[in-house]
């Protein structure tokens, strides 16, 4: 059986879907929360914020399955292997980072009591969120997801303007 030009229609719609609540969330991560006060106003965009990731971490458990149970198209090629080893490397660390992410995020809710706080009502968070050693990591995470993000957005910018390749048209519906 040959390889398919796409990949699954269910993997594309949850890449896309992803990719944008990553986006969302890393910038209300990093721009927003981050420099909030630990205060009854931060419940709202921590809710959201809470909510979106547990929902990448589902997606994209939901897609790693869908990834191993579905055919897809043949490995891309920069025609230069160092390259074609980074995009491999690239797309393996986006998958860790998103799972890192939301891993330590819900570690991070649990060792805070925040899930009883924002989903619960109490209302209490506390004064300092690097009190947790899992912060660090979280932080961490997100600072080297944005930079994986980056690479991938280049890259994929790359292969469309620079090669032409239509190698974008993989990550589409439609028909083979």
């Amino acid at each position: 059986m040959s390889n398919p030009k796409r990949y699954n229609p269910w993997l594309v719609v949850i890449h896309w879907a992803t990719a944008l609540l990553i986006i969302l969330n890393l910038l209300a991560g990093t721009f927003v929360l981050k420099w909030m006060p630990n205060d009854a106003a931060k419940i709202m965009p921590l809710a959201s914020h809470m909510t979106i990731g547990i929902l990448i971490l589902v997606l994209t458990l939901f897609r790693i399955v869908i990834r191993r149970a579905t055919p897809t198209p043949a490995p891309a090629t920069t025609g230069n292997s160092f390259l074609d080893k980074i995009g491999v490397a690239t797309h393996i660390l986006l998958y860790l980072g998103a799972l890192g992410m939301g891993i330590s995020g819900v570690g991070l809710a649990l060792q805070s009591g925040l899930f009883s706080s924002v989903y619960g009502g109490t209302g209490a968070i506390p004064p300092d969120f690097y009190a947790y050693p899992v912060r660090t990591g979280h932080g961490f995470a997100a600072t080297a997801l944005i930079g994986l993000v980056l690479l991938h957005i280049g890259a994929a910018l790359y292969h469309q303007v620079i090669r032409k390749d239509g190698l974008m048209s993989r990550m589409t519906i439609g028909k083979d």
